[in-house]
């Protein structure tokens, strides 16, 4: 994510300077446009994601990937004819003539869908150069005359204008979302956006975030969460150099599922020059165009499927010990093998839709025993209840028996005890078969 996100730390201080390639700003290629050179340079992005071998299979047709960023310029050379929409959803009103508008989502469009010009041989191949692309306009750049009155609505509006983003990309037929932003805290519209992306199958890519070498990331050993790259179901990609290295900017933490080329990337701009990016937000873009390669050759697959796909099949040299760490995640994407990955997965057919109650909760209410006796009817009922009755009159007639027998052998029918010598009066002998245990228990007892 470059750093063009809105900082309104003043109304909300979790707000995160999310794009990425103002990191390191963005810088023009030291190189001639010409053909080779610009192709050149680009180069090393295109076999770091093992890009070209995809191409042979399918290069994105038929898919529209939404660009959620700050507009898309559709007449620089390298995206003429992909650009198939624009909605401004910003809040502010720069039209799209002015030189400071669309800076940063032409650049990562160019990561995506670019096609290069002059028969293809020269300028910017996106990692999907045959896809369409949807720009969806919700933040402005820093330059951007208007920035002032972006950056000065509440967080809270900005939010709802990243949610109305969404349900418009998937309105509007997007198979993918690129999302090169993020904010410093979750909100319930985006993730009922989310959500409703996920339901038409619609694959969500964002970027990590730029916050890693940032005081507070040092200082705790990893960095603070953006959303939407923390939300779950979205892709969060960090950012790598050409040696395949994590870029320090780059933010580690749980969200990050896996890389790409981050740093010094070339990209073409809104005035048809080119550029050296760096930061998440081209390795988001670039990430986008490998899932929308995906989407064109499997359309069926789900979001959770084309991530499955993309994050099970990472470069092996680029497999952290352990297979996962916070700052690379699984590795560096890789097209072709996640390509491959997509094709099995179709073949397998639909994933199952949860999971029975007899292989997760020990079979439900089916597998419950019957009952060891039948229930009762109402004439068993009352069968018992009389039963009961005359066990009750057969006690008490047993009982006033007893009272009747004791009161005829009682103290006054017994024959008098004589008393020896010396002995207490009124002393009785215990009854037979009673027996007076000591303290301490049984042991000492009488006849038991």
């Amino acid at each position: 994510m470059l750093s063009l996100l809105r900082l309104r730390a003043r109304q909300f201080g979790a707000l995160l300077v999310a794009l990425a390639g103002l990191l390191t700003t963005g810088l023009a290629l030291a190189v001639p446009a010409g053909a080779d050179s610009v192709r050149n340079a680009e180069q090393w992005v295109l076999d770091e994601m093992n890009v070209q071998p995809a191409w042979a299979v399918t290069e994105g047709q038929h898919v529209v990937v939404a660009v959620i960023d700050s507009g898309v310029n559709p007449d620089v050379s390298d995206l003429a004819g992909s650009v198939i929409g624009e909605v401004n959803l910003s809040g502010v009103d720069t039209p799209a003539t002015n030189p400071n508008w669309g800076v940063h989502g032409t650049w990562m469009a160019s990561l995506i869908a670019g096609h290069g010009h002059d028969g293809g041989t020269s300028g910017i191949l996106g990692t999907a150069p045959r896809a369409k692309v949807l720009s969806v306009r919700v933040i402005a750049d820093a330059t951007d005359p208007n920035y002032s009155a972006y950056e000065h609505e509440s967080v809270g509006q900005g939010q709802r204008e990243l949610a109305e983003a969404i349900r418009y990309s998937v309105s509007h037929g997007a198979s993918v979302i690129s999302m090169s932003l993020g904010y410093g805290a979750q909100s319930a519209p985006v993730r009922e956006a989310l959500q409703d992306a996920y339901d038409h199958k619609v694959v969500v890519v964002a970027a990590a975030g730029n916050s890693g070498d940032q005081a507070g990331a040092v200082r705790t050993g990893h960095a603070p969460y953006s959303f939407p790259a923390n939300y779950p179901g979205v892709l969060a990609v960090a950012a790598v150099n050409a040696q395949g290295q994590v870029d320090g900017f780059s933010s580690d933490n749980l969200s990050v599922q896996v890389a790409a080329p981050g740093y010094d990337v070339p990209a073409q701009g809104r005035n048809g020059q080119y550029w050296l990016v760096s930061g998440t937000s081209p390795a988001c873009a670039l990430t986008a165009g490998v899932a929308a390669l995906i989407k064109s050759k499997y359309p069926g697959l789900s979001d959770a499927q084309v991530i499955s796909a993309i994050t099970s099949t990472t470069a092996v040299a680029s497999r952290p010990p352990g297979g996962y760490d916070k700052q690379i995640g699984f590795g560096i994407v890789d097209a072709a093998a996640a390509l491959a990955a997509a094709g099995r997965i179709a073949d397998s057919g639909p994933p199952a839709v949860g999971l029975k109650a007899a292989s997760h909760f020990g079979g439900g209410v089916a597998a419950i025993p019957p009952l060891p006796v039948p229930p009762r009817g109402p004439a068993e009922l009352v069968l018992y209840c009389m039963l009961g009755a005359g066990c009750l009159a057969v006690v008490g007639f047993a009982s006033s028996r007893l009272f009747a027998l004791r009161e005829e052998s009682g103290p006054a029918a017994q024959p008098p005890v004589p008393l020896a010598a010396g002995e207490p009066d009124l002393v009785r002998p215990p009854a037979a078969g009673r027996h007076a245990a000591p303290r301490g228990g049984d042991d000492a007892a009488g006849p038991k």
